[in-house]
């Protein structure tokens, strides 16, 4: 079965804490919303402490135009992917021109050749290596991701698979969007990187523990288009998200984790490890509520947000770089993120210490 051989997530220098932010946010935004002080108190209810942010705060004190946003986009995710690879590779011991496929997730930035092009050609990695670059994705496709990248695997018992997620949400933020969900977003995302890398049943890992893919599913809502997602202005990415989300977790996830399950002959009280991407307060409260999870189930998940912020698709990666480096619990772990769509993404793994 496809295995996890490495891990790495990237802690940027420009990290701030949450209350920094809280003060910008109320200078942003005071002369639009009169009931400013109660709005703010969100930034409190976040259980956030520290955003890892790719600039330094004062940057995003001045306007910039989409274009601006995007080149830096593009520049600081070369720059961190290439870092964040390099550690993957020399933490799995392997040679870089061993990998065969590179699958990159990000929804934060555009660029055409792709960022994977980009990598390759400042890597001088293999130029036959097989490339998926995912757009569209958003906070799901970290677990989308790695079922894919573990799916390339499982078909080539040979595979040596990149998979990584880049998400600089800090750089789509619109100083001139004063909508409530520009406002929510300021209070909740920020930057990440992160790289795995998954091999096929041919080849031997150096790792300790043993994290092994055995299958996912994906649940997409009909009729939830608008939930969340970007509308393309000039201007840049204005965000989308409505504050309905964790009803829709509260009605739909219990049966979608156990109908996952249940193809598999398991139930809830079977996994061991859960790794869960945040997207919030609320949303891990619904997680909690309709799943009867103990609280210490998402201690990793609520650990990963207190030190990074939501950021988007690589959060649940660096929840997965927890479990890596700082242990688990042997037997089956489910992975989870919602995503837009709306979507529901899952990933089941068999977990196990050695």
């Amino acid at each position: 079965m496809p295995t996890l051989a490495a891990i790495s997530k990237t802690r940027f220098p420009f990290s701030t804490k949450q209350q920094e932010v809280k003060q910008f946010a109320k200078e942003v935004f005071a002369p639009s919303f009169p009931h400013m002080d109660k709005l703010l108190s969100i930034f409190d209810h976040t259980e956030i402490d520290i955003r890892n942010l790719c600039k330094p705060f004062p940057y995003y004190s001045d306007a910039h135009t989409f274009e601006e946003q995007n080149a830096e986009y593009i520049r600081i995710s070369l720059d961190y992917s290439v870092q964040a690879i390099e550690s993957c590779i020399a933490s799995a011991q392997i040679a870089k021109e061993e990998i065969t496929d590179l699958i990159l997730v990000s929804t934060t930035g555009l660029s055409t050749p792709s960022l994977d092009a980009l990598i390759i050609n400042k890597m001088r990695l293999n130029r036959n290596i097989n490339r998926i670059p995912v757009f569209g994705l958003g906070c799901g496709g970290g677990v989308s991701g790695f079922a894919k990248a573990s799916i390339v695997a499982r078909e080539n018992p040979d595979a040596v698979v990149l998979f990584l997620t880049v998400e600089l949400c800090s750089l789509t933020f619109l100083q001139s969007d004063f909508s409530k969900s520009n406002f929510v977003g300021s209070s909740l995302f920020s930057d990440g990187v992160a790289a795995c890398i998954i091999t096929g049943d041919n080849r031997t890992n150096k790792t300790k523990n043993a994290i092994t893919f055995l299958a996912s599913q994906s649940n997409l809502y009909y009729d939830s288009l608008d939930v969340m997602g970007w509308e393309f202005l000039d201007k840049g990415m204005k965000v989308l998200f409505s504050k309905s989300i964790p009803d829709i977790i509260s009605q739909n996830i219990k049966d979608d984790v156990d109908s996952f399950l249940s193809k598999h002959k398991l139930q809830l009280s079977d996994i061991r490890n859960f790794i869960f991407h945040p997207g919030g307060t609320k949303v891990l409260t619904a997680y909690e509520e309709a799943l009867s999870l103990e609280g210490s189930c998402l201690n990793n998940t609520r650990k990963v947000m207190r030190d990074y912020g939501n950021m988007s698709s690589a959060t649940v990666m660096y929840v997965l770089e927890r479990c890596f480096s700082k242990g688990f619990t042997t037997g089956y772990g489910l992975m989870l993120a919602m995503g837009p769509g709306f979507s529901s993404e899952m990933v089941l793994l068999q977990m196990k210490k050695n």
